[in-house]
């Protein structure tokens, strides 16, 4: 039985790809503190670029949703036309990575309402990076849980009974007023 991977850092990597293999989102996980020392691959965005352009050759036809791709696990999703995918090292559990994917997906989707496409990400990037953020810090999957995942996003709601002003409400008001006004000098 090898030892060799009992690290909590197991992604690399999590992009967002479009339909046309354009980069949406990514974030490459290097950190210092790995046991393994700092990743030497995909660091110049040559690199990057090349990786998922041929990642996304492979994947682009819906169908899959794992893969082993130059020398790296890939557990990908497609949604309308984009590709989320994780990215870990080949000898990475790749049930957790998908649950983790998963989590991300479905926090996703509840907090667009389910308008998961291009336009919807790119106009709420940051509610998609404070998502990726709550579910993996570093390298290290902290959350699949997706509810939680939207929950600590969300952004707060304001008070669900809105007040509106307008000339009905300013005249009742005026109306209460004069009333009670009326009351208090009538029980002098």
């Amino acid at each position: 039985m090898s030892l060799s991977n009992l690290s909590l850092y197991s992604v690399n990597a999590f992009l967002i790809l479009d339909s046309e293999g354009h980069r949406v989102l990514a974030k490459y996980y290097r950190p210092k503190s790995h046991p393994q020392g700092e990743p030497k691959e995909l660091l110049t965005l040559k690199d990057q670029r090349a990786f998922e352009k041929g990642l996304w050759q492979k994947t682009k036809k819906p169908g899959g949703d794992i893969i082993l791709y130059d020398a790296h696990l890939a557990v990908y999703r497609h949604s309308l036309d984009l590709i989320y995918y994780i990215i870990g090292g080949p000898s990475e559990n790749e049930l957790m990575l998908y649950s983790a994917l998963t989590a991300f997906s479905d926090a996703v989707h509840m907090l667009l309402r389910n308008q998961v496409e291009k336009r919807a990400v790119l106009e709420n990037l940051d509610l998609v990076l404070l998502c990726l953020d709550e579910t993996i810090d570093d390298g290290i999957i902290v959350e699949t849980d997706s509810t939680t995942i939207a929950s600590r996003v969300s952004r707060p709601r304001a008070d669900t009974t809105e007040i509106v002003i307008n000339e009905q409400t300013i005249m009742s008001a005026y109306q209460t007023v004069r009333e009670k006004v009326q009351q208090r000098i009538q029980q002098l």
